[in-house]
């Protein structure tokens, strides 16, 4: 997803020795004169502003600072040598880079008392407007996250009524697949016989849909279309909206974060309603009968109809020492063979229905 660029912010580090917050781009602590160490994490300020200043954009954009191998001491990404004991930095150490460290908030920087003389300064001074005491205090710490709530522990009870719960289920799934799958032989006589036959009619009738316009089909009258989103991409289209997600900023390795969004477009094209000629059922014509010779019905078609589909059903009741059993047949050839007082073996399974038969011998 492509990111898209609003500017730089200053981070913060803490200074381990003094427990004082600095800017991000200062090499040593503004209140104790320490150094900054190669392993201080940068963070967010409390309030972050762009930067606007020309010479700090460019030494934002030059790339993350160089930890001197020899000494330590922290150099600019375009540095040569140490500043500090003009060592080849060829052998030094860049820093951390690319790590995404919060989300971007520009809100108005709040005023906090000084603890020494009482003055209002900016939450984020590091010295006192009025007697230059330092408010250059680390950050509170966050307080520490709730220690999640254990989940209930299930007693004895409930998982013997749950164990039971489960094996009641496994012998009716088992019952199932017995009853199922097991069948019985029993002598039956044709009581009698009955069948269905059907033939759809359809018609050319005016169909409404809707749809994309670029996939109407050529034939179709449009009617009201309505712009909406048919897709998104990384690329602007000529119809299309950018959305961009919540800003955020990306540590440098300077001092500075860039602060980017990632955006997307939403291409929006024409939803329309339409209407098709198309072939539609309209009417069913159905026949019945209780013989073994099934007839089809015969339409007479109008010039704009014709013939949808034809379906037919079968149906024979056996006649056993048990009672009637009903078979469903799906085969004409079958079918007739089913002649009134013939004899059969039904196949039963335990839910008493007939799956299978077989001529008697």
């Amino acid at each position: 997803m492509p990111q898209e660029s609003l500017g730089f912010v200053k981070l913060e580090w803490v200074c381990p020795k003094c427990q004082s917050r600095n800017p991000g781009p200062e090499k040593v602590c503004l209140s104790c004169g320490a150094p900054q160490p190669d392993n201080v994490q940068f963070q967010q300020a409390e309030q972050q502003q762009i930067v606007t200043d020309e010479k700090e954009i460019a030494q934002a954009k030059i790339g993350p600072d160089i930890h001197c191998g020899f000494c330590g001491t922290r150099n600019p990404a375009d540095a040569v040598v140490c500043s500090q004991c003009g060592a080849d930095l060829k052998q030094g150490v860049q820093r951390e880079t690319g790590k995404v460290v919060g989300a971007y908030s520009a809100g108005a920087v709040k005023q906090v008392a000084c603890p020494n003389c009482g003055t209002m300064n900016p939450e984020t001074a590091l010295k006192c407007a009025g007697c230059g005491a330092s408010l250059a205090s680390a950050a509170p710490a966050a307080p520490a996250a709730s220690k999640p709530a254990e989940p209930a522990k299930l007693s004895p009870v409930m998982i013997a009524v749950i164990a039971a719960v489960v094996v009641l289920c496994l012998c009716v799934l088992i019952s199932f697949v017995v009853m199922s799958s097991r069948t019985e032989g029993q002598n039956g006589t044709v009581e009698s016989v009955r069948w269905t036959t059907r033939i759809a009619i359809e018609a050319l009738r005016p169909a409404e849909y809707q749809g994309w316009k670029d996939e109407i089909p050529s034939d179709a009258t449009i009617g009201d279309c309505v712009e909406r989103v048919h897709h998104v991409q990384d690329q602007p289209a000529p119809n299309s909206n950018k959305v961009c997600g919540t800003p955020y900023t990306v540590d440098k390795g300077s001092g500075f974060a860039e602060v980017v969004q990632d955006c997307q477009y939403e291409v929006l094209l024409d939803y329309c309603e339409y209407t098709v000629i198309e072939w539609q059922r309209v009417d069913v014509l159905s026949l019945q009968g209780s013989d073994t010779s099934p007839v089809w019905p015969q339409p007479q078609l109008l010039q704009d109809q014709r013939e949808g589909g034809r379906q037919e059903s079968y149906s024979v009741v056996f006649e056993t020492d048990q009672g009637q059993y009903t078979y469903e047949v799906g085969d004409y050839n079958l079918f007739q063979q089913f002649q009134i007082g013939s004899e059969w073996i039904l196949n039963i399974n335990g839910f008493g229905q007939v799956v299978s038969v077989e001529p008697a011998r």
